[in-house]
């Protein structure tokens, strides 16, 4: 049976996180917040999941850049590898400090800078666009002459490195400080306080900060999360705030200059208003909501589990699942997730992703099993579903949100 061992890097990563939130209660310390930790992970499922479908994409592109277009003809060595990898965290270093400066690159990079916590969690927040412009950096590698095989073997190893920067727990690290990228330098990146913005871009070393006058020491403990914080765990509104406000302000701009420099200014250029246009019209998050039910937290937990097992055999057993098949399970798991977000932010609509998700449920059975008895009876609980839609409605966001 052919499996896809990648999956394993799910339990490898959640093995750590439940480590690092053992240490902290050890040590006392709040590092991690259950809204927070839930839309991080959100965000890491989401992107592990449309990953399946896009490595092979990138590996084709790196490919077909090597085939036709390469300067050299680079082999497999001891130094050709050493060289790469000098070569790819130099090119991490200028896709990290491009994505914070230049709006369009900031639009996919958002998202990772999102939370407010800074731990494991974090550093799941990737998405998968920002997975495919950081992919268009590295096509410089395949086109001076690395092999496919070489880039791609590498960026494995280089991306397991940066999960281990984010988090608290660690102190600094003597020596260590000199050379490579430590959690106390990505602290300073992820900070919000003016005096940390805009630094500590390197990925693996942190001589590219040196030499390029982007380092910061850590003095004060920082602030994490954006300068102008969501307010929303929503998974959409995290995904898709700022491609709508450049959007706005692209649409409204006058004059091809005025263009330009909303797509590639940078993002404190925006007018402010933007956001909070958007937040009126599509976010409108009350201030005053109910403190979170243990029914809320225990099913959004088990939501959380369910998708995590969801993606886990989804990648294990990527290879023996039709098209179709798949189509159902990535839906299936992406509304769960968009179902989690708004559930964090107390949304009445729920229900009727509730609703698309039971109706996936009940396709797969009618695709797995081709039964006209089956096809029958599933089509009875449809029709009930739909008839008593406002009684279950009602009851479920009750005993959910503990509305009277």
């Amino acid at each position: 049976m052919q499996l896809n061992y990648l999956a394993f890097v799910v339990p490898f990563f959640l093995f750590f996180i439940g480590l690092e939130y053992y240490v902290s209660k050890k040590k006392g310390k709040n590092f991690f917040h259950y809204a927070e930790s839930v839309a991080n992970l959100n965000v890491g499922i989401a992107e592990r999941l449309l990953d399946v479908f896009a490595t092979g994409i990138f590996f084709y592109l790196f490919h077909y850049i090597h085939t036709h277009y390469s300067l050299f003809n680079i082999g497999a060595n001891l130094w050709t590898w050493v060289i790469l990898f000098l070569l790819t965290d130099l090119v991490w270093y200028w896709y990290h400090r491009f994505a914070h400066e230049i709006n369009i690159f900031w639009a996919v990079h958002a998202v990772h800078h999102q939370s407010e916590d800074f731990n494991y969690t974090v550093s799941a927040r990737i998405t998968v666009f920002q997975a495919m412009v950081r992919s268009m950096f590295w096509c410089i590698l395949p086109l001076i002459g690395f092999p496919a095989v070489m880039i791609s073997s590498l960026l494995l190893i280089h991306g397991l490195y940066p999960f281990f920067i984010h988090t608290q727990t660690i102190g600094k690290l003597g020596w260590l400080e000199y050379i490579f990228v430590t959690p106390s330098h990505h602290r300073v990146h992820h900070a919000s306080d003016a005096e940390y913005l805009d630094k500590n871009y390197g990925d693996v070393l942190i001589i590219w900060d040196k030499i390029f006058g982007t380092f910061k020491e850590e003095k004060a403990t920082p602030q994490y999360g954006l300068t102008k914080q969501l307010g929303s765990h929503s998974f959409l509104w995290q995904h898709f705030h700022f491609p709508m406000e450049i959007w706005l302000g692209f649409w409204h701009a006058r004059g091809i200059k005025a263009k330009w420099k909303i797509l590639f200014g940078k993002p404190d250029d925006l007018d402010p208003r933007f956001r909070c246009l958007l937040e009126r019209k599509l976010l409108n998050v009350k201030p005053a909501q109910q403190p979170a039910s243990i029914a809320m937290k225990q099913y959004i937990n088990a939501q959380t589990v369910f998708s995590l097992s969801l993606l886990f055999f989804t990648i294990l057993f990527e290879k023996h699942f039709s098209g179709w098949q798949s189509i159902l399970l990535s839906s299936f798991i992406i509304i769960s997730l968009i179902n989690s977000g708004a559930m964090l932010d107390q949304r009445s609509w729920i229900f009727y992703l509730e609703f698309a998700r039971f109706l996936i449920v009940l396709i797969a059975i009618g695709t797995f099993y081709k039964n006209n008895w089956l096809i029958s009876l599933l089509v009875i609980i449809v029709s009930l579903s739909i008839y008593y839609f406002r009684p279950i409605q009602k009851r479920y966001l009750k005993v959910l949100y503990q509305q009277r």
